[in-house]
């Protein structure tokens, strides 16, 4: 049984309704955002209620879903197309399937046939203030069962604590592992900060890093101790700067340090002490000490860089740049000609395409931050995608061709031909 309403929505009445979607999604600005430990609890109660093996808390952008809170299963990102979760987005309501093998629209689908063996499925829609479906909260087992009104009704008053929390996220202004600032405070912070810059005339420099191997730490010595790592790693940057310097944590190992007064030279001593603090620490794990390392991309104010988008785009070409000629180091962006001349951007959320391949194969993806000269894309896996391609952005009518020039398993950094 599927409790839904029935597509009905014109193709330009649903892609309006897409856009307005993402745009609300794009102003909480949580996709990829540190785990909440409340959002986790209420995963665990779905678990709990219903005696179920799978609970989640995911919001959904153009090209995934992307897991806020996941108890049970080990998923993080799932194409969007590939999941359960885009027709509670796409119809707006429930939806119920209380044995997958036997529903037509499921029951070939990989979670079903594959190792997952999902047999029960029911995802309400996560819904904001405005009426917006930016996700879904969802309890999933691999047994069929039977899930009443009563039972949907509980569900959906979960969903609407999750959605209370996360807009108690949205207005929160330190993450409570690290005590970092979060990115909405960061960006209100360092745009007053740079403003000022820009009107006084006077220096400001970005770094972002971003903790090498982190995913190895959580695999060998377990997330504990992953979060151990970020609390002294965000300790440690503190102990190096100074009170009027800003620490944000970005999401999941990554930083970024605003340098308000310094210029680009003495950002780069900054980056170096703040990185060789990091390598001294000593973490200890369940059974043995280790250390880590971090890589540091660094840019700072120009008549490019003059906005908080452009500056972290910039600074996160550095550090790609950095981890690919072997991590543990620091490297500055450059405004020269190079490969990574990257131009003024503003921040975005637009579904997008990937078309390669003389247009035969195409990925979609999600548009984070676009200028004149290029864009920075989000994707579910970007092990396929090849250094040139046609990115399209139906929205906008848009199409041109792209070079990438920095790239990591679910982010590109492109220039526009």
């Amino acid at each position: 049984m599927a409790v839904a309403r029935p597509f009905g929505k014109s193709s330009v009445e649903a892609a309006e309704r897409e856009m307005a979607r993402l745009a609300a999604l794009e102003e909480l600005d949580l996709l990829d955002s540190p785990r909440d430990p409340g959002l986790d609890r209420l995963s665990r109660l779905i678990r709990s209620v219903y005696d179920i093996e799978i609970g989640t808390i995911a919001l959904i952008d153009a090209h995934r879903e992307w897991f806020k809170s996941c108890v049970g299963a080990p998923w993080i990102n799932l194409n969007r197309e590939e999941t359960f979760c885009r027709v509670v987005v796409e119809r707006e309501a429930p939806l119920i399937v209380p044995d997958t093998t036997r529903d037509p629209m499921f029951s070939g689908h990989p979670a079903v046939t594959g190792e997952t063996h999902l047999r029960f499925y029911v995802g309400v829609p996560l819904r904001t203030g405005a009426g917006h479906v930016i996700g879904t909260v969802c309890a999933m087992d691999r047994r069929p069962r039977d899930f009443a009104e009563r039972d949907l009704a509980i569900l959906e008053e979960i969903a609407d604590v999750a959605m209370d929390r996360i807009e108690l996220q949205h207005s929160a202004s330190s993450d409570s592992l690290t005590e970092a600032l979060t990115r909405r405070a960061f960006r209100e912070e360092g745009g007053r900060m740079l403003q000022q810059a820009v009107r006084h005339q006077r220096d400001v420099a970005c770094l972002v890093l971003d903790i090498d191997h982190f995913k190895s730490v959580n695999d060998t010595h377990g997330h504990a101790t992953g979060d151990e790592v970020l609390k002294q790693v965000s300790a440690a940057c503190r102990a190096v700067l100074r009170g009027s310097d800003l620490l944000c944590r970005l999401g999941g190992e990554e930083f970024a340090i605003m340098l308000p007064d310094v210029d680009r030279e003495a950002a780069m001593a900054v980056a170096e002490k703040v990185r060789t603090t990091i390598a001294g620490l000593v973490i200890e794990g369940e059974e043995e000490s280790f250390s880590v390392t971090a890589s540091i991309g660094l840019s700072s104010l120009s008549i490019i860089g003059r906005d908080m988008d452009t500056l972290l785009a910039q600074a996160d070409a550095a550090l790609y740049r950095a981890k690919r000629s072997g991590r543990n180091r620091c490297l500055a962006w450059s405004s020269g000609a190079g490969e990574d001349a990257i131009g003024s951007r503003r921040r975005v959320l637009k579904a997008g395409s990937i078309i390669f391949n003389d247009r035969r194969s195409t990925i979609t993806c999600t548009v984070k931050t676009l200028g004149n000269d290029g864009a920075g894309l989000t994707v579910v896996n970007s092990a396929q995608i090849p250094p040139e391609f046609t990115l399209a952005i139906p929205g906008d009518n848009f199409e041109t061709a792209c070079r990438v020039i920095s790239q990591d398993r679910e982010t590109l950094e492109v220039m526009f031909r």
